[in-house]
């Protein structure tokens, strides 16, 4: 039998989802809310498993996808400051840039602000140019052009946010909605049937998170009642209680004196 030395194996360096886990663990310290700490760790394992996938390839529509997944979901978490100590955690555990994560989702929503409706459409596809953004549109480009893309969920909320805050009026109506996006996956050769499908889960699962709030604020409200009702019939009960020189003659001290 050949000799099988430790040295003579490979050695798989990539990172895997507890070493992810760890890390993150380690830079946020304090804890999370049960409900929020599933919606950090969803995230965390699917940032995870795309920035090991050797196709992958960052981009400022995924950057996007990202931090707007975030900010919607922990909208109302408390305290408000844990926030940033979360999301940079999460960008970190990846070795990655939180503030390039954020720089490039306020870049394309400030695109987003300077074109009028469905003109967000025609700069995707390159038949409209605006000031400032000829890097973004290369990338997009590049997107578009390369048949080894990584599609990704993160990309498709990307998107679908970009669009949302370009044509609002249009998100909110579901024809213009459809065809808007079915016209995004024809511009960017996305799966179509799939870029719908994980939007939709998309929207459900916002729309469950912000039930799940609602139940969880009325139980916390509830309990904070129950709390001061509770300090309120104590504080009532302790004055009730006549202090120590008003001890009434019926009491065992004054019939042991007796």
């Amino acid at each position: 039998m050949g000799d099988m030395s430790l040295t003579s194996l490979p050695v798989n360096n990539v990172r895997t989802v507890s070493d992810t886990k760890r890390a993150f663990y380690n830079l946020h310290t304090r804890p999370i809310h049960s409900i929020y700490r599933r919606v950090v760790e969803e995230l965390m394992v699917e940032m995870h498993l795309l920035l090991v996938n050797a196709d992958f390839r960052y981009d400022p529509i995924y950057a996007f996808g990202v931090v707007s997944t975030f900010d919607r979901f922990m909208q109302g978490y408390q305290p408000d400051a844990d926030k940033d100590s979360i999301f940079n955690a999460l960008c970190k555990a990846m070795e990655c840039d939180p503030q390039q994560y954020q720089r490039d989702a306020n870049r394309l929503k400030d695109v987003a602000s300077r074109l009028p409706d469905k003109e967000i459409l025609a700069w995707l596809s390159q038949s409209n140019s605006l000031e400032g953004t000829e890097d973004l549109r290369q990338q997009v480009q590049t997107i578009a052009n390369n048949p080894n893309f990584k599609y990704s969920r993160l990309f498709a909320i990307g998107l679908f946010n970009l669009l949302e805050q370009a044509s609002p009026e249009i998100v909110k109506d579901e024809a213009q909605r459809n065809d808007a996006l079915k016209q995004i996956c024809a511009i960017l050769n996305l799966p179509e049937e799939k870029f719908q499908k994980d939007l939709d889960l998309y929207r459900s699962n916002l729309e469950k998170l912000i039930q799940a709030r609602i139940v969880l604020d009325d139980i916390l409200k509830a309990d904070r009642k129950k709390r001061e009702e509770r300090a309120q019939a104590k504080g009532t009960a302790s004055a009730s209680v006549p202090p120590a020189d008003e001890t009434p003659s019926g009491s065992w001290e004054h019939g042991r004196e007796a």
